[in-house]
């Protein structure tokens, strides 16, 4: 039986390239964590990055602030974990976060242990595992076939607390995780340790953001204390306050249940948790429970190419056409549809013209609620097709549609701007996600690759 050891996690941000508060992150390496953990990024800005296996942050920006995070893992002696590199955790981000890493260690003269965890998971192996009945559907997602794996550019299975602790094992300075769930980066290390699991796993969802759960959200900087019988977050920064109402709030955060959360292998469950101000920063939660579950499972996501695109934008000043903007949106539409059907003998279905207009429902389209009274308003033109030169050639007929139609047949033609020349820019591939569906694991590393590297 594990001895139960207090552990002291510092997350410096609630993902790396949003940047921290160097003070407060001073502060709490001067607190002597046991770890310093960091996200790398989550599906917040839509398939893309997962589909191309890039990072949404600059890497210029991305290793000044890795670099700060080195030196105070150096100062501190203690391990420093980034789950989910690269925003999308496939192969190729991992390798990009290495990189950087090797860089940093060879331009600051240190040499380090560097435990490298994949996630990338290969689209044929799982059409397979698909097939044997080892991938089950989370609720609401997309049906699936063979053929669906297939077409996937990468997949990737989140990690939990077992890959990340047997990553930590190896004795690695820092370890860098392919796609993993945002709380085990934070809730290994006590769980290894013998904390309360319910208060290792609700005070990591607490924490997975830094300092969301407390006043001053911008600053990033916090303290999680965890031991045998709950966990206790400390913010950092000047000015920076936790209450038992922004602690109690996180759990709401990207979450749709605030009392249940899913993790490999069981769920937690803070139904009867209890949050107390120590302080007027602090906050003490007791109460948490883990439920483990018989089958352990990890989640899948995946990303395709749903076609190319190309966008154009027109401007409309003219009051009546601001005014008038729906209807002339949507003849646009009919007339470009048609025209594309008849020149380029493409089928309804295999192509999308999309005009949106900004400053008037182009986030909510026809369930927007709200009215105002815009001065101007700018179209976005989005075409989508099969192949980039195809979507290209249907810009080009939506072009003069967007520079010179009349609201009417007899009116005068008028002309509208746009605000670059060409008005046709290719967007290339566009992604959509096809996987939300979880994978059984008979050991919690069979779809996980461990290496270890030496860099500096």
């Amino acid at each position: 039986m594990l001895q139960t050891r207090r552990t002291r996690v510092l997350v410096p941000s609630g993902a790396l390239g949003l940047n921290y508060d160097k003070p407060a992150l001073a502060r709490g390496i001067a607190a002597r964590p046991d770890l310093i953990a960091i996200d790398g990024g989550s599906t917040d800005s839509g398939p893309a990055y997962l589909g191309r296996g890039v990072s949404k942050y600059a890497r210029a920006s991305t290793k000044i602030e890795w670099r700060g995070l080195m030196e105070a893992r150096a100062e501190a002696g203690v391990p420093l974990v980034i789950g989910t590199s690269g925003t999308c955790g496939t192969d190729t981000a991992v390798d990009w976060m290495l990189d950087i890493t090797a860089e940093i260690a060879a331009e600051t003269g240190q040499r380090l242990k560097v435990a490298v965890l994949r996630s990338s998971q290969d689209p044929a192996a799982m059409a397979e595992a698909w097939q044997a009945g080892r991938i089950a559907p989370l609720p609401h997602a997309p049906p699936v076939d063979a053929e669906v794996f297939a077409s996937c550019t990468n997949i990737v299975a989140l990690a939990g607390a077992e890959q990340i602790n047997t990553a930590l094992a190896t004795g690695a300075d820092i370890v860098i995780a392919g796609r993993t769930t945002d709380t085990a980066i934070i809730a290994a290390m006590p769980l290894a340790r013998g904390c309360h699991a319910g208060a290792s796993w609700h005070g990591a969802k607490i924490g997975e953001c830094g300092a969301l759960c407390a006043s001053n959200p911008q600053s990033g900087v916090i303290l999680v204390d965890f031991d045998e019988a709950g966990f206790t977050v400390t913010p950092l920064a000047d000015g920076a306050k936790a209450s038992p109402h922004t602690v109690s709030a996180h759990m709401l955060y990207e979450n749709s249940d605030p009392f249940i959360l899913y993790e490999p292998g069981g769920h937690l469950d803070v139904t009867a948790a209890e949050y107390a101000a120590i302080d007027d920063t602090r906050v003490r939660v007791t109460g948490s429970e883990w439920v483990a579950e018989d089958r352990y499972t990890v989640k899948l996501e995946g990303a395709r190419i749903a076609g190319y695109q190309t966008v154009l934008m027109a401007l409309l000043r003219d009051p009546r056409y601001v005014e008038n903007a729906a209807r002339w949106a949507e003849d646009i539409t009919a007339k470009c549809r048609a025209k594309t059907e008849e020149r380029l003998g493409l089928a309804p279905d295999a192509f999308r013209i999309e005009l949106r207009l900004i400053g008037q429902s182009a986030s909510f389209g026809d369930l927007e609620s709200r009215t105002g009274d815009p001065v101007e308003i700018g179209v976005l033109g989005i075409v989508t097709a099969p192949t980039e030169a195809l979507s290209d050639e249907i810009g080009k007929l939506l072009n003069p549609y967007l520079l010179h139609h009349p609201l009417t047949a007899a009116e005068e033609q008028p002309t509208f701007a746009f605000p670059f020349s060409p008005a046709e820019l290719s967007r290339g591939a566009g992604f959509e996600f096809c996987l939300n569906h979880v994978l059984t694991l008979d050991d919690p590393m069979d779809a996980f690759r461990l290496e270890l590297v030496t860099v500096g």
